[in-house]
């Protein structure tokens, strides 16, 4: 009687040649090989996922070919697993288990669900991580949003490496690869001991800020670079040399307080910087006052650039009771 299933070998008990180089097992010959492992009958086996019967037994015996091993002991009347057919039996379940999950993992991927890692510089975390949270737990409740407050150059880093998802900063970039989502921009602020001939003023001209004795946040700070560059085209010269520095905003409007001279703020800091020390003032600059513009910033065709756009929009509208000017899409 002729066999059910054509071996490759010569002999039903003949050893199979090692794995085949080059050769690797498909999911379609996985399958096949699950579903002859779990009914020990070829027609059930191809009718369990839809397969005629030579398509089956060509799958199994490619399989064998590829891994090198014997799978299966065939007779006239029956299939048996091997010693080593039982062995993968149960890893070939486990890997399409696996990859089961992984598509359903993938089709169930919903806009704003799973984890979005978001770089934040500290000039305006402590300022916009409340607005931003709010805005999260109230409109994306299944998002996990994680945060990691680092300096610009961290970030960029970070997302160009795939560390991070998203950022919240200082633009612009003119970083190749990266594609910016403007949110708006903010004035920058005079903040002076008490006292001061500016303090209180809402008219500074720019060109004020040539001789005052200034103090700036610590090099790698983008809210330095800003502030030197406002400096510059004000007109300071390398006379007014900036000769006391802080890690932080807090640690700054403290040294002004205490009489070492004055700084610039971003408006978003001002009330929380500010509030609750008397010693400190504030002037604001005459139009056109100095300024800084805050986006985010994401990869160039990330794979969820829509739904990072939308969440930009619905910042922007968020924002609206900040003391900024928001910005519009085409911005």
């Amino acid at each position: 009687m002729a066999s059910l299933y054509s071996s490759p070998y010569s002999s039903p008990y003949a050893s199979p040649p090692g794995p085949s180089r080059g050769k690797q097992p498909s999911l379609s010959q996985l399958r096949a090989f699950a579903a002859v492992a779990e009914h020990l009958h070829f027609r059930d086996a191809a009718a369990a996922i839809g397969m005629s019967q030579p398509a089956l037994s060509g799958a199994v015996s490619a399989l064998e070919e590829a891994l090198g091993v014997q799978l299966l002991e065939r007779t006239t009347r029956k299939v048996l697993l091997s010693p080593a057919g039982e062995r993968l039996a149960v890893r070939t379940r486990a890997v399409l288990d696996a990859v089961s999950e992984l598509m359903e993992e993938a089709a169930a991927q919903a806009p704003f669900t799973g984890v979005l890692r978001l770089g934040v510089i500290p000039t305006v975390a402590p300022y916009l991580l409340p607005t931003v949270l709010r805005l999260v737990h109230r409109r994306y409740p299944d998002l996990d949003l994680q945060v990691h407050e680092e300096q610009t150059s961290s970030l960029l880093e970070g997302l160009t490496a795939g560390r991070l998802d998203l950022l919240l900063l200082a633009v612009p970039l003119g970083v190749p690869g990266v594609t910016e989502l403007p949110l708006f921009d903010e004035d920058f602020v005079l903040v002076t001991p008490e006292g001061h001939p500016l303090a209180g003023r809402d008219d500074i001209p720019r060109e004020a800020l040539k001789e005052l004795r200034l103090l700036l946040l610590d090099e790698g700070h983008c809210l330095r670079d800003q502030a030197l560059d406002i400096c510059r085209e004000a007109g300071r010269t390398g006379g007014a040399e900036v000769t006391t520095t802080a890690a932080g905003l807090a640690t700054l409007v403290q040294l002004v307080a205490g009489g070492l001279g004055v700084t610039l703020l971003p408006r978003t800091a001002v009330t929380v910087e500010t509030a609750r020390n008397t010693a400190l003032w504030t002037g604001l600059f005459a139009e056109p006052a100095p300024s800084r513009r805050i986006a985010l910033a994401m990869r160039t065709g990330a794979a969820r650039h829509a739904e990072f756009a939308e969440l930009a929009e619905e910042l922007r509208g968020a924002m609206r009771g900040l003391p900024v000017r928001v910005l519009g899409t085409g911005t």
